[in-house]
């Protein structure tokens, strides 16, 4: 059965910004937020900001010579800039603050991978597949932690914010998804790939936030039956890609790094009360 391919053509003459002028503003302040809601969005919208500056990476390496990836990436980067905007005005609609850090000077653990990356895209030409894979699973939690929030937090113009950023990111997923899955049909480059991923890939935030904040959104957004669902999810989806069966990913991360917090609701009490 042959795959159905990305309409490329389909999806940049969709490709637009959220409209944040049909988002019901006013009624933000209108229902209230917990401390852990704020602090879940905070990440979100930190880690959607900072797309610009894992664009930087990739603009060194090969995978700009794509021309059918070159072009997603520059919509995708218009579509999620707006992302941080949006939920940057949605905090500070809701009373809290946001504080914007700077990003322009990288850490040398930042600087360490951007050139073991471009090292390794240059030396690798099926590197793109490696970009492919990763970026499927980073929009596929990413769409997967929106639906979780939105679940989590009930706030009317918060799921109404949510629900248009994941129609973005489901369209971002499938992008990912389509071009992984064929460039992943060599025996070699899937093998390549999956030993990539499995010793380097972590959740989407992971090394621009502290550990610690990215623990705690796992335990927030996954904890309990649902929670555990979702995660499942996720990982099942990856591994529908050829050579992909059976790869650990963000269950495992999970049970890994907070042990028990996917199991129950009462560890997820537990988790949260520790925090």
């Amino acid at each position: 059965m042959t795959a159905t391919p990305f309409d490329l053509d389909a999806y940049i003459s969709r490709s637009q910004a959220v409209d944040i002028q049909a988002i019901a503003w006013d009624q933000v302040p209108a229902h209230p937020l917990s401390e852990d809601a704020v602090r879940a969005l905070r990440y979100m919208q930190d880690i959607e900001s900072h797309t610009i500056i894992y664009l930087r990476t990739l603009l060194d390496t090969r995978v700009i010579d794509d021309p059918e990836v070159a072009t997603f990436l520059a919509c995708w980067l218009y579509e999620e800039t707006f992302h941080g905007i949006a939920l940057a005005r949605f905090v500070r609609s809701a009373g809290h603050p946001l504080d914007l850090r700077a990003r322009s000077a990288m850490t040398v653990k930042q600087t360490v991978e951007a050139r073991l990356t471009s090292w390794l895209a240059w030396a690798w030409p099926n590197f793109v597949a490696v970009h492919m894979v990763w970026g499927a699973i980073n929009e596929l939690t990413a769409l997967t932690a929106y639906r979780r929030l939105s679940a989590v937090v009930d706030h009317p113009v918060l799921r109404d914010l949510l629900d248009r950023i994941a129609r973005d990111e489901s369209r971002h997923f499938y992008f990912y998804f389509k071009q992984a899955e064929r460039r992943l049909g060599h025996a070699g480059t899937a093998r390549v790939a999956r030993t990539i991923v499995e010793r380097f890939w972590g959740p989407v935030g992971s090394g621009v936030q502290p550990l610690s904040e990215t623990r705690f959104l796992a335990r927030y957004l996954f904890a309990g039956a649902e929670g555990r669902t979702a995660a499942q999810k996720v990982d099942a989806t990856i591994r529908d890609l050829p050579g992909f069966a059976g790869i650990p990913l963000l269950e495992a991360w999970i049970d890994r790094t907070e042990p028990g917090v996917v199991n129950s609701d009462e560890s997820w009490a537990t988790a949260r009360a520790a925090v």
